[in-house]
This record gives C-alpha cells, structure tokens and sequence, in this order.
C-alpha cells in the first residue's frame, strides 16, 4: 500500500452510517418528546412551551452536527457564514409569517369595541 493512498474513515468530517443512524435516533427522539408533553396534557401550557422550545433548540444542534456536518474545529469561518444566513433565513421566514398572520387576524376579526349586535329591521 503507497504512503499516498488514504482510508475512508481518516478523515474526521466524512460521514458515517452509525454517525446518521445516531442522528436519526436522536431526532426522532427529540420529535417524540414535545409531541408526548402536549398530548398527555398533564402539564401547564407554559410548561408544555418550554420543553418545545429547549427541544427546537437541541433539535437545531443535531441536525447541524449529524446531518450538515457543520462543526467549529476545520473550518470555522465558513460554518460561521452558514449558519448565520441560516439564521437570518429563518428570523425572516418566522417574521414574515408572524406578521401575515396577525395581520389577517387584524382583518378578519370584527374590533373588539365595537357593537357586536346585528342591526334591527325596522
């Protein structure tokens, strides 16, 4: 074998079945346990919201470390510019919607001081 020739499994980045299957797991898990909280209904809704959210964020982690491969020791820079565009995709995907929704909310609900009668016949 030539001191040129390099295996698979030398470089730290290349990617791995037992590296996607642990992913795979993990994400699964993390998708079952928010589901569970608001299904069972044993907890208060701030509760509930809490653990969606810690779950989102542990979610994020893995789906960037298993599936995009994005850690801080090669390449930092780089991984620093796509995550942030990430960032900035999602805050305005987030923003945008927030925004239409209560904006067709706004326009769709009658005004709260208003007179809710409806107008006699005379």
């Amino acid at each position: 074998m030539s001191a040129s020739h390099t295996s698979p499994t030398a470089n730290p980045q290349s990617p791995t079945y037992t590296g996607y299957l642990t992913g795979y797991v993990l994400a699964a898990v993390l998708s079952v346990i928010p589901f569970g909280a608001v299904m069972l209904g044993g907890l208060s809704t701030h509760a509930v919201m809490v653990i969606i959210g810690l779950t989102a964020l542990i979610q994020a982690a893995v789906q960037l470390k298993y599936f995009l491969h994005i850690d801080f020791k090669h390449s930092p820079k780089e991984n620093l510019f796509a995550l942030a565009f990430a960032v900035v995709l999602v805050v305005l995907m987030i923003g945008g919607s927030l925004w239409i929704v209560s904006d067709l909310n706004a326009r769709m609900m009658p005004a709260m001081g208003a007179n809710m009668e409806m107008p006699q016949e005379l």
